[in-house]
């Protein structure tokens, strides 16, 4: 035919081929006939032959370029038209005012366990869970295969497998429930105070009222190491020596006593606080003794002249004492809400009562504290009801690194170096357990089951146990941070290496 032949709609990749078999034509013709820039676009649209080229007129001949019309565009085009039938409008109106900004901050607040009720109740309401989704989808959909049909490129990927063996576990299995429950009568409930404490020879002490009882984990076996003469009195802090064969505790009348556990005898009363000790601290044969009064004593345990040291830097009962596990630093946290950074290193006097750094960001007490075992100059620091904060500070340049919201009390706080997270105990309103994934502060898992507020923590030596003790009088026992075995088996190696090296160089002396 002589006019231009018009194609009914076809398949996508016909259309294109045509459309660049035109564009080349079009522009072969215009270079040869000389054809001005603004035709182009015109000839490429509508191949037909230059108004300057002589031919014979016909009835169904088109019509010059000057007087003539771009085609329509067929009916089978390229623009995408939802089918309105299949549209969720609601969906997309939802999708769309969400705020996503406050969702995400509120899902950052809620356990692995609580996303996935959300999750299940999504499924169960709406059919499908709603954030997959789609709002348009098209009205034609794709072809399936054929019944019996295989594809050839399935083998290919098929025999392409990773085995199952070799790849890494991502979430480990954490118990939601603990692994035993001890009772705990008499347990004073009491925030300032510290009541729990975990030996490297896997002996738990713990202050029960006027008392102080020794459970050993491995043996499962409870002895009384001592009792209160009087009635009114108590105990109100206890700390196990490194080494694990000594134990201090503080009274409420303000002794610092240190007992022998093998021989269960009292072998120092170290006085000098005016009033009752509710926090303790071990360095070296340095212990550190913080009370009511606001005053921390630095006793050296091997003189009759203990008391070697005195600081000032509290106004009010000093809850929290720890020091840094090399032995340089010094935190203390009171209830004036300031958490005070001590200096101790060599030639530093134990007496100096000006801190290194004064922190003032907490806005309640600060009994929980713990330094990071991997970081020596790293410090996290939780604050009470009023301010539910977990602080992380750096001590040598006393700059708050991060902090975090954790939307109740924080009573304690634990470090675990073989996952590199942090464990922390709270009040009110849940009294649970919370896991953090360290440096993002993601949670990793929340342990519930106290039904009052969760005051002390201690960690096994080991380091995959903790021991919770609540105001519910009760001692709950997780395992929490258990290795797996590879781990497990890298750190065997690691301590075989250790050996092997200690014992070449003694042979070599």
């Amino acid at each position: 035919m002589d006019g231009p032949i018009t194609k009914g709609p076809g398949m996508r990749f016909e259309r294109k081929a045509e459309c660049n078999q035109s564009v080349n034509s079009s522009l072969n013709i215009s270079t040869t006939a000389k054809t001005p820039m603004k035709n182009l676009n015109r000839s490429v649209n509508n191949p037909k032959t230059p108004s300057n080229a002589k031919t014979p007129k016909s009835s169904n001949q088109a019509r010059t370029p000057g007087g003539s019309k771009a085609p329509k565009t067929p009916s089978g085009g390229d623009r995408f038209i939802p089918n309105r039938s299949a549209t969720q409008f609601d969906l997309g109106h939802f999708k769309i005012t969400t705020d996503s900004a406050n969702s995400g901050e509120a899902d950052n607040l809620l356990s692995p366990s609580q996303k996935e009720y959300q999750r299940v109740m999504s499924e169960n309401l709406n059919g499908t869970d709603i954030s997959s989704n789609k709002i348009i989808s098209y009205k034609t959909k794709a072809p399936s295969a054929p019944e019996g049909y295989q594809n050839n490129l399935r083998v290919l990927y098929s025999s392409c497998k990773t085995p199952a063996s070799s790849v890494k576990k991502t979430i480990r299995h954490i118990p939601q429930v603990p692994e035993r429950i001890l009772d705990a009568p008499d347990i004073l409930d009491d925030y300032y105070l510290n009541l729990l404490d975990w030996s490297c020879n896997n002996l738990l002490a713990v202050c029960l009222g006027g008392s102080v009882y020794l459970w050993n984990a491995a043996t499962g076996e409870i002895d009384q190491l001592l009792q209160m003469e009087s009635s009114d009195q108590y105990i109100g802090a206890v700390s196990w020596i490194k080494e694990g064969n000594y134990l201090a505790l503080g009274t409420s009348n303000g002794e610092v006593q240190l007992w022998d556990v093998a021989a269960k005898k009292r072998l120092r009363n170290m006085t000098g606080h005016a009033n009752r000790v509710g926090a303790l601290s071990w360095n070296s044969y340095i212990l550190s003794s913080g009370s009511r009064s606001g005053a921390i004593h630095h006793h050296d345990v091997r003189v009759a002249e203990h008391q070697v040291g005195t600081l000032l830097g509290h106004t009010q009962e000093v809850c929290g004492l720890k020091w840094s596990p090399d032995g340089k630093f010094l935190a203390s946290g009171g209830n004036d809400n300031l958490l005070n950074i001590w200096n101790a290193q060599p030639g530093s006097p134990l007496t100096n009562t000006t801190p290194l750094h004064t922190f003032s960001q907490h806005q309640a007490a600060v009994k929980a504290l713990a330094w990071c075992p991997w970081q020596p100059h790293l410090l996290a620091s939780g604050g009470g009801t009023a301010d539910r904060h977990i602080r992380f500070w750096n001590c040598s340049t006393g700059q708050c690194v991060d902090s975090v919201d954790t939307k109740s009390q924080v009573c304690a706080l634990l470090w675990c170096k073989h996952y590199k997270e942090l464990i922390s105990s709270h009040g009110f309103a849940l009294n649970q357990l919370t896991i953090w994934k360290y440096p993002t502060m993601t949670k990793v898992s929340e342990l519930s089951g106290h039904t009052a507020r969760v005051l002390h923590m201690a960690m096994s030596p080991d380091c995959q146990t903790v021991v919770s003790a609540g105001a519910d009088e009760t001692l709950r026992i997780w395992k929490c941070f258990t290795l797996d075995e590879q781990k497990k088996a890298a750190q065997k190696t690691a301590v075989t290496k250790d050996k092997k090296s200690v014992f070449s160089m003694t042979s070599i002396r």
